[in-house]
């Protein structure tokens, strides 16, 4: 899953011909921006551009610039909400220039192949031993074990490219060099991906206090790497800033089947319900959280510390820690019966193909 943006741009002193290769190399995409050596945006240009111009008597020798649609839509990096995403998509824009503020073109966003474009950096911890799954995690990592055909940290890897999220911190400790050599510094997937090196266990979160990637996005995202999920990032990041929430986590409804009637009663052994046979729902922690960047603060450095500890320090001062009610799939694969059943259900995910 490469997002190559640069086959998208076209040099403004670029002939006529040399557009319409590209257009047509990019067949159902078939849009160019036109940039200087600099990269920097000077209007949009589509097939259709191109056909009005020569239909108004311009020549296959004209500037490019003669067939351009000048202050084409776009979306400045380091200032844009989630809303403006949507708009864009939801009115029919599939293709968008990302630009910085001096107007060069560093990202284009294709609708054709991502679900959403969120501001968003990720933190995934992928340092455990995973002693449950031995024999398999002796000489692999558990994030690195295969289920269907491409390991457990590149199904995820690869869903938060879906969702347009391109920094990536990877928390490693057991058998980490591994995943280093698979994913490397991300380039081979169009995104940006580092490593932080626990020399200890610093449970699910303590590690990310000596990231240093965390450069513009105001907000994080923390997952566990030993997930299968099919999570609708883009909703739950909605619900965490529509509610002005410091903390989400993700919880996974847990049903509980009481084959007898349930009797309630008050101080004085007086029944005041008989409820038969009823059904009660927990929800469970998916491993999954957004909060606020300013909150790694609170992490204490080099000690172990998890993504719990954190949310009970969140409710000691009195932030608003709130639960996301996820409807997707989601699997923690902790076991072999569960590493089995991720197998099963990989074949039949329409998700993940």
């Amino acid at each position: 899953m490469i997002n190559n943006y640069t086959q998208h741009l076209i040099n403004k002193d670029d002939t006529v011909t040399a557009a319409l290769i590209k257009l047509n190399e990019l067949a159902s995409d078939a849009i160019l921006f036109l940039v200087d050596d600099d990269l920097k945006l000077y209007g949009s240009l589509t097939d259709g551009d191109l056909r009005r111009g020569l239909i108004e008597g311009k020549t296959l020798q004209a500037r490019l610039q003669a067939f351009t649609q000048e202050n084409p839509k776009k979306i400045l990096y380091d200032n844009y909400l989630i809303d403006e995403i949507i708009k864009y998509r939801n009115n029919g824009f599939k293709i968008l220039p990302i630009v910085n503020n001096n107007d060069v073109i560093i990202d284009v966003i294709n609708f054709n192949k991502l679900i959403s474009y969120l501001p968003l950096t990720a933190f995934i911890v992928a340092g455990g031993k995973g002693h449950r799954l031995r024999p398999l995690t002796l000489n692999t990592p558990k994030p690195m074990l295969k289920v269907g055909e491409k390991p457990i940290l590149e199904h995820n890897i690869d869903s938060l490219i879906k969702y347009g999220i391109k920094n990536i911190n990877i928390s490693i400790k057991y058998l980490g060099h591994q995943i280093e050599e698979y994913f490397g510094n991300g380039s081979a997937k169009g995104i940006n991906i580092s490593y932080t090196n626990e020399d200890l266990p610093l449970g699910t979160i303590g590690s990310i206090t000596n990231c240093e990637s965390f450069i513009n996005d105001e907000d994080i995202l923390l997952i566990n790497s030993d997930l299968l999920t099919t999570i609708n990032y883009e909703k739950m990041y909605l619900f965490f800033k529509d509610n002005e929430a410091d903390l989400v986590v993700g919880g996974v409804p847990y049903k509980v089947n009481v084959p007898y009637g349930v009797l309630e009663s008050d101080n004085n052994n007086n029944i005041v319900s008989l409820t038969e046979k009823p059904t009660y729902t927990y929800f469970s922690n998916a491993g999954i959280y957004i909060f606020k960047k300013k909150f790694i603060d609170l992490i204490p450095s080099n000690t172990h510390y998890n993504a719990t500890d954190l949310i009970d320090k969140l409710l000691s001062l009195n932030l608003k820690v709130m639960k996301y009610e996820m409807t997707e799939y989601w699997l923690d694969i902790g076991k072999k019966d569960d590493f089995d059943k991720a197998q099963i259900d990989i074949k039949n995910l329409e998700y993940f193909k």
